[in-house]
């Protein structure tokens, strides 16, 4: 069974414009980047003096989906992996990030903003590697 993708560019638009205008306001309030792994890479490990906007952003993170389900009413949400799969996946997720200095927030939202070559390169790789992804899991794999 070939796995269907909604198109649903309001929401898409309406979601993108909303990261972008968070990643200003950190800038501009904060002069921090909104990269993911960055923010939660500073709520491990030693006490830092900014761990408390950090623990805010991703109590945010957290807390927004759960509002919208309480005003929109639950979301069906469909995993087609197993357990496994969704470990090794965040395993190598995470391994990523470290290796390319960030992740796809930081580099996508922020430093293609910022005309960084290495971001540039970076998405490119995480671009790349998507369409590979999504061409074997849907159409060599299935």
């Amino acid at each position: 069974m070939d796995a269907v993708t909604p198109f649903t560019p309001v929401s898409a638009l309406i979601g993108g414009a909303l990261i972008g205008l968070s990643a200003v306001w950190l800038m501009a309030a904060n002069g921090r980047i909104a990269g993911i792994s960055g923010i939660t890479g500073g709520l491990i490990g030693p006490a830092v003096p900014d761990r408390l906007w950090r623990l805010a952003f991703v109590a945010g993170l957290i807390a927004a989906p759960l509002i919208v389900m309480l005003a929109a009413g639950p979301v069906e949400i469909s995993i087609q992996a197993g357990p496994l799969t969704l470990i090794a996946a965040g395993l190598l997720v995470g391994a990523g990030t470290q290796m390319g200095s960030g992740c796809t927030s930081g580099h996508g939202v922020c430093g293609l903003s910022l005309f960084s070559p290495r971001s540039l390169a970076s998405v490119a790789v995480f671009m790349a590697a998507g369409a590979a992804t999504v061409f074997v899991t849907r159409h060599l794999i299935a």
